[in-house]
């Protein structure tokens, strides 16, 4: 379980060390190469504040990061099982495929043993790991500029369409309507814990949230709504604040968040969010906490959904609420990314404390 990791210090220890005893139980992606190696990779070894754990290889895939090429880390599953060995051969030697379940058949593999499979050992089956394969090229093409049809290209999809309507199911809109001469723009930040998206103005951030999350489709959608010209494509000021800041975030140097931000809600909403930025770095509080700050104690579940409703990640810091009896409860992005963060805060916290003054 991703829990009962050893601490970071240790864990990028092992790393240097090349400690076998780690390897298969524990994996490092590194932000900067945007790959996940085993902890007894060859390769140089890349710098602290770029390197996250996570205890599986599913996870890591999640987190938006790509095998290494030096150290193989699907090798090691796939020399378990052999159909997973033949699958993962098959996936690098026909990335351009858009694979089903016919083709898996084809290979004459029984369906329901390849998803047990692939579940057991990645957290994600196979089809969902040969699209979010697909997909990511075709987003970092689309994120540096490309056209649409160069990204369909990179994303390896037969057909505009196909790319398409992939697009609009993870993101709630067709790749087209992401013009660059938007008022609002989107652009992609990749993180350790998995690529996000933002959407600002050129004077305020918007929007901020892993390309994952079960809601974004309808954040983007409510966003568009909202814009008479829709939502176009491309970095400006205040997301590439909001990048060089979670850079900073991430690799626990600064918990500070100074990017402007558009909070546009409901005046009690706006005071849940209120009261969520001033909790501070390291530190937790509950729903009925956050109820008493701002002064209604018998609001508790408005507070849980105004909490819910949040779309500016990490800077509006919802992860830091828990339940009352100290449970993670939900988070939008994952309670795995919720722990890591919170994680990251006591790092940031303990690193605050010792520094000189």
């Amino acid at each position: 379980m991703l829990f009962d990791l050893p601490d970071h210090d240790t864990l990028y220890a092992a790393l240097l060390a090349r400690d076998v005893r780690y390897d298969g139980q524990a994996f490092v992606c590194v932000s900067s190469t945007g790959v996940f190696c085993r902890l007894t990779c060859p390769a140089r070894k890349p710098k602290r504040e770029n390197c996250s754990f996570h205890p599986t290889i599913g996870a890591c895939i999640e987190a938006g990061f790509r095998p290494c090429k030096r150290c193989h880390p699907l090798q090691a599953a796939a020399l378990a099982d052999p159909a997973i060995a033949a699958l993962l051969t098959a996936l690098d030697e026909r990335p351009d495929l858009r694979w089903s379940e016919s083709h898996v058949e084809q290979l004459g593999f029984d369906l329901s043993t390849v998803r047990r499979s692939f579940k057991r050992q990645f957290g994600m089956t196979f089809l969902e790991m040969a699209r979010q394969r697909r997909l990511r090229e075709g987003f970092e093409t689309l994120a540096e500029g490309g056209k649409v049809i160069a990204a369909q290209h990179e994303a390896s999809f037969s057909s505009a369409s196909a790319f398409r309507a992939a697009f609009a199911r993870l993101l709630g809109c067709a790749p087209a309507d992401l013009r660059a001469d938007r008022l609002l723009r989107a652009t992609w930040i990749a993180t350790p814990l998995g690529d996000m998206i933002a959407v600002s103005s050129r004077t305020h951030l918007h929007l901020l949230e892993f390309v994952d999350r079960k809601g974004l489709p309808a954040e983007l959608k409510r966003l568009q709504a909202g814009s008479k010209e829709g939502i176009g494509i491309g970095a400006l000021p205040p997301s590439e604040q909001a990048a060089s800041e979670l850079a900073d975030y991430f690799a626990a140097r600064s918990g500070r968040f100074a990017t402007p931000l558009a909070l546009t809600a409901s005046d009690f909403t706006r005071q849940v969010w209120d009261a969520l930025r001033e909790i501070p770095v390291g530190e937790t509080r509950s729903y009925s906490d956050i109820a008493r700050k701002i002064g209604r104690p018998s609001a508790t579940r408005a507070v849980a959904r105004a909490n819910g409703a949040n779309q500016i990640a990490l800077m509006v810091p919802c992860h830091r609420v828990i339940g009352a009896d100290g449970a993670l409860t939900g988070y939008g992005g994952g309670l795995w990314r919720k722990q890591r963060l919170i994680e990251i805060e006591r790092q940031l916290r303990s690193n605050s404390r010792s520094a000189p003054t």
